[in-house]
């Protein structure tokens, strides 16, 4: 194909010729927003157009518009309008971030990966090796403030930026809970400096106590792994403390309850015998009662 033809040309390209970019690090979902985008589509088309870029199979990698390419697959279109563009890898990795960033409903997970991978684009645009001296220094300056320009568009600081790239050494059960307001942003933080053994062992944890850790309780985790690593009787100890607010809630250590199970019992496990014990404790009280 020509490649004068490929740069912002609208081009009319079958669904089927389109593949999502490599990592995208924002999902489709079928919540209210894609309800509303699917909508319009139904009604009146595609109106504003795609931005793809040739593939090496021949056919097109979406870079902004994924969305809407679902919705228009969804009401049943066989095309859309395309722009389609040659760009390289950094520059495509940059504008599938900064055109996904301005939706309204944005996950910390995406977020935190839309942010990596922004960073990591800029980043190797700094260390080309075929630029000039003066392009060489633009770019080294470049380099050492891209979290701070990644904040400034996007109305946050350097240190923000830092702290949501951090959450992508969360393991995705972690992420999963951030996401959907299990555990809270600032311990996201902190319990990212754990190692991926023991963030398996803190889900098991968070659920044998049923208490998802505050930020107190997630620097001291991440201290203990740093010091000489987080066992999960650790980490029961420390979430089965009584938390401020929280006095009139009841905590056993895990020392307390092992000796009454076998060694193989999960914490799950455990928890579930206790709760049918209790059942058929209270049944039995009722019935004493009604005596």
């Amino acid at each position: 194909m020509d490649e004068e033809k490929l740069i912002d040309q609208v081009q009319k390209i079958p669904i089927t010729e389109l593949v999502p970019f490599k990592d995208h690090p924002f999902r489709v979902v079928e919540d209210e927003s894609m309800l509303r985008t699917t909508e319009s589509i139904a009604m009146f088309g595609v109106l504003t157009p795609l931005i793809a870029r040739p593939s090496e199979d021949g056919k097109y990698e979406i870079i902004s518009g994924h969305r809407r390419a679902h919705a228009a697959e969804a009401v049943g279109l066989t095309e859309v309008p395309v722009i389609v563009r040659d760009m390289d890898d950094d520059v495509a990795k940059i504008l599938v971030v900064d055109s996904n960033l301005q939706r309204e409903n944005i996950l910390p997970s995406e977020r935190a990966f839309a942010y990596k991978m922004k960073m990591e684009a800029m980043t190797h645009q700094g260390q080309r090796t075929d630029l000039s001296e003066k392009e060489t220094s633009t770019q080294v300056v470049s380099k050492l403030r891209s979290n701070e320009v990644i904040g400034a568009q996007n109305n946050q600081s350097r240190e923000t930026v830092r702290r949501f790239i951090r959450l992508t050494n969360l393991i995705p059960e972690l992420l999963d809970m951030l996401d959907h307001k299990k555990i809270s942003f600032n311990p996201a933080v902190e319990l990212s400096y754990l190692k991926p053994e023991e963030q398996q062992s803190l889900i098991e944890a968070m659920d044998f106590t049923q208490a998802a850790p505050s930020l107190s309780q997630a620097m001291r985790l991440k201290k203990l792994s740093q010091e000489s690593g987080c066992t999960l009787e650790d980490m029961c100890v420390i979430l089965g403390e009584v938390k401020k607010g929280d006095l009139e809630r009841v905590a056993f250590k895990s020392e307390q309850l092992r000796k009454y199970f076998p060694k193989s019992y999960t914490p799950r496990q455990m928890s579930d015998v206790i709760l049918k014990l209790l059942d058929q404790w209270q049944k039995k009280r009722q019935r004493d009662k009604a005596r």
